[in-house]
């Protein structure tokens, strides 16, 4: 890792902001409509301003014990009553995101498993479901089975059906899937929980936030949340299509049994009973201020308007992209992200020009891959010409391959 040490005396403040200053110059450019992914930019100075009040506000909080701060506990309890109210669910909780989210579903699944005499259950899902349903299985215990997609890019609930057995526990739907944006067959998956009493999770963190006001705009919305028999859990991220800053998610139920089996009391401690609903002990409380504070400052208005934005740049660009010639959508997509490619142009080569014309767009097996906020709307035509140039200009492919997420060891 190298020689850094911790510095003998402490450095000004001002020296320090001047060299993230510096530092963030190589960060991606999302205020401007240039990135594509990791920031839902809602392009609205006025909600901005107000969670950079409030983020501060509540920086210092610990939501580990709510009783001691009451706006906290306030704020989170009715953060879950809109979201239960929103999702037709029977109760919820709140978590970090969508890894945690998905982390306690899994739990859930796992010891309601167990309660029936499955040592080690299984979970169903398909190909396209987020690599923190793998991640939960390797850290809890629990076999994945692992289904292909079908040629629309979708679950296929016949190969769910052929894969139930004795120790399956979960199926898992999603609702989209990050790659291509699509919609799985939740009816058909959660109907088949339902005829074999079995779990059911819809993975909404992308979507849950925005087909509400996506199915309000007349847009096509399969059934998806808790208006579909069988559906038992379902995650959502506020810090997605809920435009707060990130670290809030919420984890819903239908039945309050299952939410039981996701919370810990420990009382064989001389420090007294330690309880949580959540992995998490202590918790920022910037985050439950934050959730509470857009979805009161936007509303259904605030929401269906931004939504109307997104869904006007994903036209525009679906509709800019398929009409470059070799390129192409690869599944069509239910909402506002989408994987493109080519036969016969090298993506990656295309990628590179883009690249060096200051987009950030991701890499995916398949092509490359956009996730459309609001402040898209403003860089349709531009990012449509340079893309455009890339295409009929460029090299040899020099970049990076395919990546989503990252570490340092």
């Amino acid at each position: 890792m190298g020689d850094m040490r911790i510095p003998r005396t402490g450095r000004s403040a001002d020296e320090l902001l001047t060299e993230i200053g510096e530092l963030r110059k190589g960060d991606i450019d999302w205020r401007h409509g240039r990135a594509f992914s990791l920031v839902y930019n809602a392009d609205d100075p006025e909600l901005d301003e107000l969670l950079h009040t409030v983020g501060s506000m509540f920086l210092h909080e610990n939501a580990l014990n709510p009783f001691r701060y009451r706006t906290l506990l306030k704020m989170e309890t009715e953060v879950i009553e809109m979201a239960v109210g929103l999702f037709g669910a029977g109760c919820g909780s709140m978590s970090s995101g969508g890894t945690e989210s998905i982390f306690l579903a899994v739990q859930t699944a796992r010891d309601h498993a167990r309660a029936r005499g499955i040592e080690r259950p299984q979970l169903v899902c398909t190909d396209t479901a987020h690599p923190a349903f793998a991640k939960a299985c390797h850290y809890l215990d629990v076999e994945m089975v692992r289904l292909d997609h079908g040629p629309d890019g979708r679950a296929v609930p016949e190969r769910y059906a052929e894969a139930i057995g004795d120790r399956t526990t979960i199926l898992v739907a999603s609702s989209p899937c990050y790659p291509f944006g699509v919609i799985d067959p939740v009816s058909d998956i959660a109907g088949l929980a339902l005829e074999h009493d079995l779990l059911c999770h819809v993975d909404a963190c992308l979507g849950g936030w925005i087909l509400p006001w996506w199915e309000r705009l007349g847009q096509p919305v399969p059934p998806w949340d808790f208006r579909v028999p069988g559906v038992t859990s379902l995650s959502a991220d506020i810090h997605k299509y809920g435009y707060t800053f990130k670290g809030a998610s919420v984890l819903l139920y239908r039945a309050r049994d299952l939410l039981q089996r996701q919370v810990f009391m420990y009382d064989s401690w001389p420090g007294g009973l330690y309880a949580s609903s959540s992995s998490a002990g202590t918790r920022s409380g910037a985050p439950i201020a934050g959730a509470w504070s857009a979805i009161n400052h936007l509303g259904e208005e605030g929401y269906l308007r931004l939504t109307s934005r997104v869904l006007d740049a994903t036209t525009r660009l679906r509709s800019g992209i398929t009409a470059i010639d070799g390129l192409r959508i690869t599944f069509d997509p239910d909402l506002s992200l989408f994987e493109f490619g080519s036969d016969t142009v090298d993506m990656n080569a295309v990628c590179d020009v883009m690249d060096n014309r200051g987009w950030n767009l991701d890499r995916q097996q398949g092509g490359l891959h956009l996730m459309v906020s609001p402040g898209h709307d403003r860089i349709v035509d531009k990012f449509l010409g340079d893309l455009a140039a890339a295409v009929a200009d460029h090299g040899e492919a020099f970049g990076g391959d395919h990546v989503y997420g990252g570490i340092v060891i």
